[in-house]
């Protein structure tokens, strides 16, 4: 067998166990602070008792619901702000003189928390969907807007270059050379983004919200159903993870060419 191959399974199999064993030791740490701390259950509750109730709210349906909500606009907004924050971080990074235009107007509004503007956002979009859709893209768009700048101006000139003497197209160019070169800063960018749409989407249900796991989250806190509460966070953790893997796989599956290098 291959030695390379041996000394990769080797490391992964070797990762997999610490992260194994630092979750059971974190579980382990919970359950022995819960159970000998005399700390009240509805403040912090066992781990046992936060499994009941996951169970419980996986019976009743009502988990599956509000996550499938959650996540919807989640994808929804992560789709919308990393498309548009593509389209314009193109332009501006085509374009200097655009970009110290528009700058200051990027850069305040990050300097506005989204959780300064959420309300409004409910207020003008109303409290549906489409609200938890347009602050997850806000808060998305300017981690994917920076790195799609910076990896376009990445770009080698020599390979500018090589495609003007073979009088290569625009679209040539684009999709040959701008779009593999920019693309590992664009999908670290996209990393970013995708663990930030899940804030966003969760900014505007404890808004306003009547479901998802925003929803869940106030509704554990108003009837001290701690574990409720800690079953949506583990909820919003999961989906964060899955999100991030996702962008991995991507990845793993457009970026090939690095390991050939």
């Amino acid at each position: 067998m291959n030695p390379n191959l041996i000394r990769t399974l080797s490391r992964n199999g070797s990762r997999s166990w610490l992260g194994f064993v630092s979750i059971v030791t974190g579980l382990l740490v919970w359950h022995l602070i819960a159970r000998y701390s005399g700390i009240p259950n509805f403040i912090l509750p066992a781990p046992h008792s936060v499994w009941t109730r996951f169970l419980r709210a996986l019976r009743d349906g009502s988990l599956i619901y509000h996550t499938g909500i959650t996540l919807l606009e989640i994808v929804l907004g992560l789709l919308a702000g990393a498309i548009f924050a593509t389209l314009v971080g193109y332009v501006l990074a085509k374009s200097r003189p655009l970009e110290r235009v528009l700058s200051p107007y990027l850069i305040a509004s990050q300097a506005i928390p989204i959780v300064a503007i959420a309300p409004l956002l409910v207020i003008w979009l109303g409290d549906g969907i489409l609200s938890k859709v347009v602050i997850c893209a806000l808060i998305v768009f300017f981690p994917v807007l920076v790195n799609t700048i910076v990896g376009v101006r990445a770009v080698p000139t020599a390979l500018y270059d090589l495609m003007n003497s073979i009088h290569a197209s625009r679209a040539q160019i684009l999709w040959k050379v701008e779009v593999p070169a920019s693309l590992p800063v664009f999908l670290g960018g996209l990393r970013v983004g995708a663990t930030l749409s899940v804030i966003g989407a969760i900014v505007g249900e404890l808004v306003d919200a009547e479901e998802g796991l925003g929803f869940l989250l106030q509704l554990g806190d108003f009837q001290y159903d701690t574990p409720m509460v800690f079953v949506a966070v583990f909820m919003l953790i999961l989906l964060a993870l899955m999100l991030y893997g996702i962008v991995i796989l991507l990845e793993k599956r457009f970026l090939k060419w690095q390991e050939k290098i």
